[in-house]
């Protein structure tokens, strides 16, 4: 028998923290731009859960602002102006903020204002590492938290199949980002969804490695998933070493093609919303992807692959690799394009919100349900529609 309307709606009460985070979760880390998109004096804008912030390089420390001109509310980064290495102009009437503090410190147009001094632009933790900033997004008087706490764990260095931690000083990380139609959460749910195989199993990717990723596993109960929820990160994951798969559907007669499940692939998913797939899309590789909220319609989908490089030259073979070979073959038209498409594809019955409530799990949505609890227990906050337009 059908679920009636008032059964379906169940669940909903305790999710509705989920349900409202349609701008993200806050008081987390987030990925903004690759260092090399913020040469020396230059400035870039960028949007991350609605927050429109500013990034600028001088002498070499990227700073990050609001991007939002107190005066009359347009971008700063519209028309970058920076007269000198500890400020940022607004190009229109000259109001200047120290990087460091965000005061208003001067204003071109009338030098003794007494508006000088008194009020002052929001600055925002920021933290550059291995070719990536990270910016903290969330309340101003929250205590920033560690980097760490909002990166997947870092298995050990004696683990067999140990692929690279984006903080280690031999990683090298190299990888696209793109702006996507579709709510954050969208992109986060079908990450690490174990039942979408289904469209990727006639990859190129898996083709050319005879690689035999299953159409899915069977999730016996709940245990299957990893849910690492004790201290911080927090994450669910899956170990498809140790679950049973599916290659095959005899009566609808698909299958996935190649013979060959990779030892050592596990799929965890982490707060705020990054992914990470161990040996892939090589054995010795690793796959990092965050899905970070721009609006409540779109999210910027970062692709990253991570490498262990102990020499000039493995760091320079594994660009060459990455250039000619991984970022189409994985990132793009070979994988990862199709499911750009299919989040774009579920936005519209998500987009009213009523697809929470009308849509049917299936048994191996329980790792969607179990992630959607986590968020619910461990978000630090979750981001509230911005109030101030800008021009």
């Amino acid at each position: 028998m059908a679920a009636s309307k008032s059964e379906s709606r169940k669940p909903l009460k305790f999710l509705q923290p989920y349900i409202d985070a349609r701008w993200g979760i806050k008081n987390h880390w987030y990925p903004a731009l690759f260092s090399h998109e913020v040469g020396e004096d230059e400035v870039k804008g960028i949007q991350v859960a609605g927050e429109h912030i500013a990034l600028r390089r001088a002498n070499g420390r990227i700073y990050a602002l609001q991007d939002v001109c107190l005066h009359r509310g347009v971008l700063l980064s519209a028309r970058p102006t920076c007269l000198t290495k500890d400020t940022i102009s607004c190009w229109y009437h000259g109001f200047t903020y120290d990087l460091e503090s965000g005061d208003l410190c001067d204003i071109i147009a009338s030098q003794e204002d007494p508006l000088i001094g008194k009020v002052s632009l929001r600055t925002y933790p920021v933290r550059e590492v291995n070719g990536m900033i990270f910016v903290f997004i969330g309340d101003e008087d929250y205590p920033r938290q560690p980097l760490e706490h909002d990166l997947p764990h870092r298995v050990a260095d004696d683990y067999e199949h140990r692929t690279a931690y984006p903080l280690d000083e031999d990683t090298v990380l190299l990888g696209i980002r793109r702006e996507c139609v579709g709510n954050w959460r969208l992109a986060a749910e079908s990450g690490a969804d174990p039942g979408h195989v289904m469209i990727h199993r006639l990859s190129a990717l898996l083709l050319s490695q005879n690689l035999g990723f299953p159409l899915s596993v069977k999730l016996k109960d709940k245990d299957s998933i990893l849910i690492k929820d004790e201290g911080w990160p927090k994450g669910i994951g899956l170990d498809y070493t140790t679950l049973e798969h599916v290659m095959e559907n005899k009566r609808l007669g698909v299958k996935t093609y190649g013979n060959t499940v990779r030892e050592g692939l596990n799929v965890t998913m982490y707060l705020p919303g990054v992914l990470y797939v161990e040996n892939w899309p090589d054995y010795g590789l690793a796959q990092y992807e965050w899905y970070v909220p721009t609006d409540d319609k779109h999210h910027v989908y970062w692709q990253v692959l991570a490498k262990t490089c102990k020499t000039a030259e493995e760091r320079q073979d594994f660009k060459v690799q990455y250039d000619n070979c991984w970022e189409e073959l994985a990132l793009k038209s070979g994988f990862n394009d199709d499911d750009i498409f299919a989040r774009a594809a579920m936005e519209p019955f998500y987009e009213d919100e009523r697809g929470w409530e009308e849509e049917t799990l299936f048994s191996l949505d329980q790792f969607v349900v179990e992630w959607r609890k986590l968020v619910v227990n461990h978000a630090r906050g979750i981001q509230t529609p911005p109030k101030q337009k800008t021009g």
